[in-house]
């Protein structure tokens, strides 16, 4: 296949991936309350009534609220268990790893009927506290992952190097290992994040309609109503997400992220 052909091939993939959200962002343009492509008339009146209308505007707070603490979550939990993972290696700091991906590795449904049971059997099945730790939980996989690769990136004889100064544990975590391994916790987090904010199933099962995030208002209002405030907030879910991902791409080693390691040879 050519170069030219290649190229081609590629620009007809990216242009079938882009064109249902060039779709949506046409429908979330619309001037009339009506879901038309393309758009007649052009109106920005969607995108204010996602952040002013009371049942949008209460949706995305508790999208956020959830998503902020899930992803903290998440990050205090992956850290510790990635930390000694790296500094102990044995069975049961591997069987505690591969706890930790397991909810990720299975089909959200699995998992979410899972955290179903258990929060009923807790009598805390609604509650927006059950959202956060199921979804702190179902996306530990992600800061685990991306701060077990920081810490495989780590020169361990700069640990061993400090320890024979006379450094405690905690100098050493403080001192050498938290200093390179921040831009994949920021990434973890980041990652977790993004994932939250557009997680359904989980939140719907947990919470159902006590803690309304945006993916079940968008789904709610798919049968009740439509509207183009879904399409706008389909809208702001892409543009974060790329701002996102963006700016981990822009300030952190996103070859180093994704588990690549550079050569020590000159």
């Amino acid at each position: 296949m050519t170069n030219l052909a290649c190229k081609a091939l590629v620009g007809i993939v990216l242009l079938f991936l882009a064109a249902p959200l060039v779709v949506i962002a046409g429908v979330s343009l619309n001037q009339s309350k009506r879901l038309l492509f393309p758009p007649q008339g052009l109106s920005f009146r969607w995108y204010g009534e996602l952040f002013t209308e009371n049942d949008w505007a209460s949706a995305l707070t508790n999208s956020v609220i959830v998503a902020v603490l899930a992803s903290i979550l998440a990050v205090s939990i992956a850290l510790p268990v990635a930390h000694l993972a790296w500094s102990r290696r044995s069975p049961l700091t591997h069987t505690l790893f591969g706890l930790g991906i397991a909810p990720f590795m299975l089909p959200p449904v699995i998992s979410a009927l899972g955290f179903l049971v258990f929060w009923l059997s807790l009598g805390l099945y609604g509650s927006i506290l059950a959202t956060v730790v199921s979804h702190g939980v179902f996306l530990l996989a992600l800061p685990l992952v991306t701060v077990s690769l920081g810490l495989e990136g780590i020169d361990r004889s700069l640990v061993e190097a400090a320890r024979t100064m006379g450094a405690n544990g905690r100098t050493v975590f403080l001192t050498v290992v938290l200093p390179q391994i921040r831009p994949h916790l920021v990434s973890g987090f980041a990652f977790a994040a993004v994932l939250s904010l557009n997680e359904y199933i989980i939140a719907y099962m947990v919470a159902g309609f006590s803690v309304e995030t945006l993916p079940i208002k968008v789904f709610n209002s798919l049968r009740y109503g439509y509207t183009p405030v879904m399409a706008a907030a389909a809208i702001l879910f892409v543009l974060v997400a790329v701002a996102v991902f963006g700016a981990v791409a822009r300030f952190g080693d996103l070859p180093r992220l994704l588990g690549a390691y550079r050569s020590n040879a000159p």
